[in-house]
């Protein structure tokens, strides 16, 4: 990974929907070897996907919460059922095993209250949570931002 390498992952970060002729002018490249440099970061994984960030209000959420969980047991069994159901609740938008007083921060995003309650009452179906607390963001202050390259 070289000065260059770097470049397109920042440019990418900012901007994913450019072009190749239109990522080479910004990193300096003529378009053959950028789309030869983006094909290659792509193959070694520097480059998981393309996706759309979507505005959360125009979509019809209000509310983004951060809820700490703890389990009852640390099986492994109840620990992939956990995690499955976690997949599986559209509500979670992202979550992290953490060490501390909990075991799971899970980040949750709702339309209202109501559809919060209706959340933690299937977190609290699921038979290994023992106990959950929830944090309700008031206001995001760094949103979308890029991640540092150390390479």
């Amino acid at each position: 990974m070289d000065r260059i390498d770097r470049h397109i992952l920042e440019v990418l970060q900012k901007e994913g929907r450019l072009s190749t002729a239109e990522l080479s002018e910004r990193v300096g490249l003529s378009p053959s070897p950028c789309a030869r440099r983006l094909k290659r970061l792509e193959d070694e994984g520097y480059i998981e996907d393309y996706q759309a960030n979507l505005n959360k209000a125009r979509v019809g959420i209000s509310m983004n919460f951060f809820v700490e969980v703890s389990l009852s047991n640390h099986q492994e069994a109840s620990i992939t059922s956990f995690e499955q159901a976690l997949c599986d609740m559209k509500e979670v938008i992202s979550a992290h095993i953490v060490s501390g007083g909990y075991d799971y921060l899970l980040e949750v995003v709702s339309p209202d209250l109501a559809g919060y309650e209706a959340f933690t009452r299937k977190l609290h179906k699921i038979t290994s949570v023992k106990d959950i607390h929830t944090h309700l963001s008031v206001r995001e202050v760094i949103t979308k931002k890029a991640l540092p390259i150390y390479l």
